[in-house]
């Protein structure tokens, strides 16, 4: 951290800029203030130069993008940010582009390695795991991270944090260059891109790889030398693991595995190194003693720093001369400019090769996110290969190239030092002949010359990643010419490569092991069109039926493919068999469909159905058996006022609220019965969930806020349970259950037992009497939620995200696990596997799977889901139905099929 300059911004949006923290190969960031709250920030800014370039600024607000949909866990959460306007930028001019995330204090890895040395085994593992659980996340998502460096990875006091999420933020350097051309040099290179092949999320895996060694032994695994020989050795040679602890060698090694197939996902890497999670091993402290120290050393220093005033400018400089992080700030001054940092003293093109943007409006209408398309991806099928992108592609040449190539190659030139982040790069590109920098008729002034490139990584169509926001690694060898060595990545301004129909050889089957999921058998994107949440429901094992706020679609749960799709059952539910046919509610009227082609079978409209109650609404079901179903309806009628005596006033006409509880019968398409129950206090249909069925009667939950004032009154503040009777509706009676509070969880059997949570604990009671039968302690400070019941268990689910099992007839704790996912939240939903084996809870930040007889934690997923038009950030909770031999996971727009015992 340093003072700041004179040319840096004083203001970023509503951030007050306190002082420089660190300095990147593309971006600068500061320390500042949020003048409404106090709060601290980091502000990565883009520089000037390059923020001039379009391609950058597409990939720099796409890189944001992926931060804001990953935030959480080890990602700090974005506080704000700023762009320039879109279109060409004039040379010369300047426009800024921002990101501000929440202060965290921390050290980068290399600085933290030059203090403390190597890191001992645990805190190893701790950053290894955390790193590795959100390149899950990502690829789960059908993305490449590619942000992994010293520089990008800091060390917090309660775990590791990730500051990049692309090449940009990972960059050994990035120079924009005249005609709107950008050359971005990776710090890291894999055996792939060496090659000029594919980058993947094997490609992380190769640099996580690089990273655990380089923290386990301060030096990179492979011995540096000049550029050609340091891309052939990581290509070809083993790498140097000796010094590495012997528990994570294998690992590593598996890591850094020259085929990708070979290589563990991310999520393997995970569980083997912390199965409790990143989380869960650092509790009590990671971090060496002198690294905690320069962590809390740092904190003392930021939240040191004086008042926003006091940094306002350096002494002497006018006020109007305070750049504010608008564009045109950042003026030249008669200030000696600051030396810019060192860099290889050669040639151009010995470092760097210069890739020229291309059309802005390419891939218009291709796929990108936001389109009116659903997706499926076969996950265990491998990659298709993309076509190449000649047609679109330009790469120009760096100067002195010859225009036509043919020459042979000469000596390479002898590497010198180059300092990014205050360290080596760990791998310098590989550098262009001297040859080619003195060659006949090239003075640098020579036009861009078509060349073709290697193929583009294109992810499954519908996943996170944007098609606009891809880049090229340009790796391949052309014309006898080394071109970047893998080490150049050409940033485009949006084309994408279509992929054929070709298929490589399926990867090498990896073995399951504890922690990492099962590969998915297939995953689907469904269309973006809307904001409003999805409703899911499963038809016969058959079909996936996911309505929205305009259409509803089905989907084959056996491949993954959508059937159909309409605009019928529009803001529907449910989706039960109703004979041959699938029934869907929506808030206007029943609707039968044909499960071959969604087409409307039967239509019953309220207003048709219940001639007798005009503008009746119905609520959402309350529940089903068989061929009934149960649902809440309402109506708002008026009470004209009685005629007053004579000489008084006539009183006002009263609008009250009736409200029904309904049996229907699906297949016969008729009503059962129905009961008029109290309206409640909220506007609207009272919503009542059907907590048990028995041979004689339903009992039912109302929701607490659509209680009557007189229902509250009478409770004194404890729930009840309705009893209804199964072939007339009447109600029965209503009943308290000890201290069970109106909001408070409740589930009931086939027996007549209720479960009901009671404050932080668990309690079971007979229905008919309310006698209490047993209790199970819950944890400090939670409550449980809606528990499962399983046979003779009943399991459990609480706010402190612990999972547990329960012998219903005695109450006995047979075992209780934690999802370790940290703090209080809701309490995660539970499902059960259709063999009742695999116990799967999902909450807003995972799934996680336990063995449903002891509690042995198997696996847990993540998925960063689908963006949101616009870039929004997905909050979407899991959600998981269980179909056949697999359990369908949702976040929101998101589905994958995986296999479960």
């Amino acid at each position: 951290m340093e003072a700041l300059r004179r040319e840096d911004p004083r203001r970023f949006g509503r951030f007050t800029v306190l002082a420089r923290f660190q300095e990147a190969a593309s971006a600068v960031r500061y320390v500042g203030r949020d003048t409404g709250t106090g709060e601290l920030a980091v502000i990565t800014a883009a520089r000037p130069a390059l923020a001039a370039v379009p391609a950058f600024r597409r990939r720099f607000q796409a890189e944001a993008r992926t931060a804001e949909r990953l935030a959480g866990g080890w990602v700090s959460p974005p506080l704000g940010s700023g762009s320039p306007e879109t279109g060409s930028l004039e040379s010369g001019e300047d426009e800024l582009l921002w990101t501000a995330t929440a202060y965290v204090p921390a050290v980068p890895l290399a600085e933290a390695v030059g203090i403390a040395g190597p890191l001992p085994e645990r805190a190893l593992r701790i950053l290894g795991a955390g790193t590795a659980e959100i390149l899950s996340r990502v690829h789960a998502g059908g993305s490449v991270l590619q942000g992994l460096a010293p520089g990008t990875v800091l060390l917090a006091e309660d775990g590791p944090r990730l500051t990049a999420f692309g090449p940009l933020g990972a960059a050994a350097t990035a120079e924009a260059r005249p005609g709107g051309q950008l050359s971005v040099r990776l710090g890291y290179l894999t055996p792939e891109q060496v090659e000029g092949k594919e980058v993947g999320a094997p490609s992380d895996l190769f640099v996580l790889g690089l990273l655990l060694a380089y923290a386990a032994t301060g030096t990179t695994p492979f011995t540096e030398g000049p550029p050609e020989e340091a891309a052939r050795r990581i290509a070809e040679a083993d790498p140097e693991l000796d010094a590495v602890p012997d528990e994570l060698r294998a690992l590593i090694a598996a890591c850094l595995a020259k085929d990708p197939a070979e290589r563990p996902t991310a999520g393997t890497v995970a569980a083997e190194l912390a199965l409790e999670g990143a989380a869960g091993l650092a509790r009590g402290g990671w971090l060496p003693e002198r690294l905690a120290a320069a962590v809390a050393d740092q904190e003392a220093g930021v939240r040191g720093l004086g008042a926003p005033e006091e940094n306002a400018r350096p002494a002497g400089e006018p006020e109007d001369a305070v750049p504010t992080g608008k564009p045109g700030d950042a003026r030249p001054t008669d200030a000696p400019a600051e030396p810019p940092a060192p860099q290889t003293p050669t040639a151009p093109s010995a470092t760097t090769t210069t890739a020229a943007t291309t059309s802005n409006n390419a891939g218009a209408g291709t796929g990108d996110i936001g389109e009116d398309r659903g997706t499926t991806r076969f996950l265990n099928t491998g990659p298709k290969p993309p076509r190449s992108d000649r047609a679109t592609t330009q790469l120009a040449l760096p100067q002195g190239l010859p225009p036509a190539p043919g020459n042979a190659p000469a000596a390479l030139p002898a590497p010198v030092p180059h300092h990014t982040y205050g360290s080596p790069a760990p791998y310098p590109a590989a550098a262009l002949p001297p040859s080619a920098t003195t060659a006949q008729g090239n003075n640098g002034t020579s036009p861009m010359v078509a060349l073709p490139l290697p193929p583009t990584p294109t992810p499954p169509e519908g996943s996170a990643t944007s098609r606009r926001t891809l880049i090229t690694i340009a790796a391949a060898a052309v014309g006898g010419l080394v071109v970047g060595g893998g080490a150049v990545a050409a940033i485009g301004g949006g084309e994408t490569a279509a992929a054929t129909d070709a298929k490589p050889a399926p990867p090498k089957p990896r073995p399951t092991l504890p922690g990492q999921p099962p590969e998915p058998r297939w995953s689907y994107s469904h269309p973006a069109s809307e904001s409003a949440p999805l409703t899911t429901a499963l038809w016969r094992d058959r079909l996936l039926v996911v309505t929205s706020e305009s259409q509803a679609s089905a989907v084959d749960v056996s491949t993954g493919k959508r059937v159909w799709q309409r605009a019928d059952a529009a803001k529907g539910q449910a989706a039960l068999v109703a004979g041959d046919l699938c029934f869907v509610a929506s808030p206007t009227e029943f609707l039968w469909l044909a499960p071959k082609d969604g087409t409307v079978v039967h239509r019953v409209r309220y207003a048709d159905g219940f001639t007798d109650l005009p503008d009746l609404q119905v609520g959402r079901l309350a529940g089903h058996s068989g061929p009934v179903v149960w649902f809440t309806g309402s109506r708002t009628v008026t009470v004209k006022a009685p005629k007053p005596k004579k000489g008084k006033k006539r009183a006002a006409d009263r609008k009250v609220v009736q409200a029904y509880f309904f049996a229907y019968d699906i297949v016969r398409r008729a009503e059962v019965w129905r009961t008029q129950v109290p309206a409640g206090r909220a506007p609207g249909t009272p919503l009542y969930r059907v907590v048990a069925e028995r041979s004689a009667d339903l009992l039912v939950r109302q929701d607490a806020v659509t209680l009557t004032a007189a229902e509250v009154k009478a409770a004194k503040g404890k729930g009840s349970v309705r009893s209804f009777d199964q072939q007339t509706g009447k109600l029965r009676w209503a009943r308290q259950y000890g201290a069970s509070g109106p909001e408070a969880a409740v589930t009931g059997d086939e027996d007549g037992i209720l479960y009901a949570g009671v404050g932080a604990d668990l309690q079971s009671f007979e229905a008919d009497t309310g006698k209490p039968l047993w209790r199970v302690d819950g944890t400090e400070g939670s409550a449980f939620g809606t528990p499962l019941v399983a046979g003779p268990f009943l399991h459990t689910t609480e706010r402190s995200r612990q999972i547990g099992a329960v012998e219903r007839e005695s109450g006995r704790l047979a075992w209780r696990r934690s999802t370790e996912v940290p703090g209080v939240g809701s309490a995660p939903a539970l499902t059960l596997s259709s063999s009742g084996k695999t116990l799967l809870a999902s909450d807003a930040t995972q799934v996680t799977a336990f063995s449903a007889a002891d509690g042995e934690r198997l696996w847990k997923f993540q998925d960063i889901g689908v963006a949101e038009p616009k870039g929004a950030t997905v909050s979407a909770p899991y959600r998981t139905l269980a179909v056949g031999g697999y359990v369908i996971v949702q976040r929101d727009r998101a589905f994958y099929a995986f296999p479960v015992s």
